[in-house]
């Protein structure tokens, strides 16, 4: 078993911007090393660390990077450690790009918690009436939400809200919407070719150094996707049950059955909880990407390595 990747120390003179999930380290010449951690983060909370978790993040996003090919302009440039990748430089923008198909979710901002209450307005598309909850949309949305400060909640927004507030120009968003549309139909299809529904997902674009828009950070992983089996979707709407999920809603529906739901501290998982999410998380690697997946041990170890040999280059 890996170990637990979750605490990787600044090491000079790189600069560190710690994430949630990611520790990232400015490099020279406008890029930078992105480190994946096995860090859990659910409703806006850190609640623990899970077992190769940081390894899959990592190999299955640039598994997708490669499949979106140069249709799809991207920050990713190369993968120097199983839980790291080399990135180009961007900044990026103040919204997450959420593209829903099916009308489901537990937080408090997802699309079922809105149309439960009886919302038939979201982020600015009319929902239908007679909708049950993990019902297909009518049609892939895109529901923005806001990015809000480490501690605090995202908030689903519009885009006409967004643009009218100024935190991101017309033609920005509608260029970010035409990648996140497509990003998400590809992700359909290719899952779709593995017996996996990609149910919904977040996105988030940078600007690099040369203004072109970029879509970064993670692509279609279980902590910004949520995957279900196909072969289950039927039998699981048929039995009035939630389908059988690969992705970090597992632990949000288990964490949401203790009571917590992001006020105050998480409870501790179980010993079982987090096996099995780990099993979740290489299931999901191994039946989209068709590769066995090989726990790449020390982890610490080779980060503080790799930070190393980079500190050296840059003092030579």
């Amino acid at each position: 078993m890996q170990d637990i990747l979750f605490e990787c120390p600044p090491w000079p003179p790189l600069t560190l911007e710690r994430g949630k999930v990611r520790d990232a380290y400015l490099l020279p010449e406008g890029e930078r090393l992105i480190v994946t951690t096995d860090r859990l983060s659910a409703f806006d909370a850190h609640i623990g660390a899970i077992p190769c978790k940081g390894q899959v993040l990592n190999q299955l996003s640039v598994w997708w990077f490669d499949q979106l090919g140069p249709q799809i302009p991207h920050h990713f440039l190369s993968t120097p450690d199983p839980n790291a990748m080399r990135v180009r430089a961007c900044t990026p923008l103040a919204v997450e790009f959420v593209m829903r198909g099916y009308l489901t979710g537990v937080t408090p901002t997802s699309i079922w918690t809105a149309y439960e209450r009886g919302e038939r307005s979201f982020c600015g598309h009319t929902l239908p009436d007679g909708l049950k909850c993990f019902d297909a949309l009518p049609t892939a949305l895109l529901t923005p939400s806001t990015k809000a400060p480490r501690g605090g909640s995202d908030q689903s927004v519009s885009g006409a809200e967004l643009i009218a507030s100024g935190v991101i120009d017309a033609a920005t968003f509608e260029r970010a919407s035409e990648l996140a549309h497509a990003t998400f139909a590809l992700g359909q299809r290719i899952a779709e070719s593995r017996g996996l529904i990609l149910v919904d997902t977040k996105y988030e674009f940078g600007i690099d150094a040369a203004g072109e828009l970029r879509l970064i950070d993670e692509v279609h992983t279980p902590d910004s996707s949520r995957f279900w089996r196909k072969a289950d979707y039927a039998a699981s709407q048929a039995e009035g049950r939630a389908p059988e999920s690969f992705d970090k809603e597992y632990v949000r529906r288990c964490l949401k059955a203790l009571g917590y739901q992001g006020q105050g501290s998480a409870p501790p998982l179980s010993a079982a909880v987090v096996a099995e999410l780990s099993g979740r998380y290489v299931d999901i690697y191994e039946t989209l990407t068709g590769l066995p997946f090989v726990p790449s041990a020390r982890s610490q170890e080779r980060i503080a390595a790799l930070l190393e040999r980079i500190t050296a280059t840059l003092e030579a």
